[in-house]
């Protein structure tokens, strides 16, 4: 009889006193990968995204796409108890994450070095819009300022039109990303040293790596680079192309290596031999004339029709899905990574799979996310011993 195999991070404990996105993205993620997370909200009205609409079944949907694999846990944050209380948990942590604006730790004696002399291994993942120091470290800050500051919504939008953020918060989800990272460092690094750290990821930071040569380019070239809605910035022709049934497509046929085989595809070789197209440098100087050409072609067909006929020629295109069609993608659901899972109050919750598959240690979804403070009374004798008649205790005190 086969054994299932323990998760990566299956024995670490989690303290999860993050709100919004990127906190709670980074915390999931360690939870996907067998970590006990207990996220910690506050008594009664839980972590403030709760708040945010649409909601199924009195949940928030946007607060369960981020919180799955996790215990909930209300406390007080203002009270001297509910800190203490904050503080023992974190004696028993591997990690903590909490992004609240910088020095909101250090007003609710909590530190990181308060907590790092009650637990020299605790590793506390800081993440905020600009950092724990700099001259902004103390500002607000949301995904979408971020977004305005590092210039991403500058080069993002229409050639002719304002700049415009992302269709999605897509720098908090980034920020996440280096924080689960910078975390998976510091669990390596204290298997070596036997203690934790800090680490410390900012949205602003986030957001400047996604900026490709826009940086170098200022700065050795002195030009600004500037929007240019769908088409890409590095090759033509390269962008979205409608077809025949009104649908658009997105295709990139611009290197070399791609531009014969897009011409064979449409079945105009001779475009191979026109000057203004032969090679890559003469495509983008005429990237206009070369797109109203597969413009042409594209609109001649249906849009399935035009992904399969590039498919089979070898030419990197794809349908502008709706979310409908996302959901019902064969590729997504045959790699898992369109799920339902079970949820109490709603039934079965769509959502994103587990996006890293590891072959010998499996992540996956092991619990729903959580309603508010729904495992404190689980959490605290798990993590504390603590009794019944202290839960009461907590209970009565409204600490819990």
């Amino acid at each position: 009889m086969s054994s299932i195999p323990t998760p990566s991070l299956a024995g670490l404990k989690v303290l999860d006193l993050s709100r919004f996105i990127a906190g709670p993205l980074c915390g999931m993620l360690l939870g996907d990968m067998g970590a006990d997370v207990i996220k910690v909200e506050r008594v009664g009205k839980g972590e403030d995204a709760r708040v945010i609409a649409p909601h199924v079944g009195g949940e928030s949907l946007y607060v369960m796409m981020y919180n799955r694999n996790k215990r909930s846990l209300t406390v007080d944050f203002r009270s001297d108890e509910g800190l203490a209380l904050i503080r023992s948990l974190a004696a028993e942590a591997d990690i903590i994450i909490e992004n609240f604006r910088a020095g909101t730790m250090e007003q609710m004696g909590c530190s990181w070095e308060t907590l790092s002399a009650l637990n020299k291994r605790l590793i506390m993942v800081r993440i905020s819009g600009f950092g724990q120091t700099g001259p902004y470290a103390d500002r607000p800050c949301f995904d979408v300022i971020a977004q305005a500051m590092s210039g991403l919504m500058d080069i993002t939008g229409e050639a002719d039109g304002p700049p415009v953020p992302s269709g999605s918060f897509i720098v908090d989800h980034v920020t996440g990303l280096y924080a689960t990272i910078g975390t998976l460092a510091a669990l390596k690094a204290r298997d070596t040293t036997g203690r934790g750290q800090v680490v410390d990821t900012a949205l602003l930071d986030s957001a400047v790596t996604l900026l490709l040569t826009g940086i170098p380019e200022a700065r050795l070239l002195n030009v600004n680079a500037t929007r240019k809605g769908a088409r890409d910035r590095y090759s033509a022709p390269a962008n979205n192309y409608l077809c025949r049934d009104n649908r658009y497509v997105h295709l990139n046929g611009g290197n070399d290596t791609m531009f014969p085989r897009l011409c064979d595809a449409m079945g105009m070789p001779h475009l191979l031999t026109d000057p203004r197209f032969s090679t890559h440098a003469a495509r983008m100087d005429n990237s206009a004339a070369i797109e109203a050409v597969v413009s042409g072609w594209t609109v001649m067909h249906d849009s399935e029709d035009v992904v399969s006929i590039l498919a089979k020629a070898g030419v990197p295109c794809g349908k502008v899905a709706t979310m409908d069609e996302v959901a019902s993608n064969a590729q997504l659901l045959h790699r898992g990574q369109i799920v339902e899972i079970d949820h109490p109050t709603i039934g079965k919750l769509p959502m994103h799979g587990v996006t890293v598959q590891l072959s010998d240690t499996p992540n996956g979804i092991r619990l729903p996310p959580p309603s508010i403070g729904q495992h404190s009374d689980e959490v605290l004798r798990d993590w504390l011993g603590m009794s019944g008649d202290r839960l009461d205790a907590l209970k009565r005190a409204k600490v819990i």
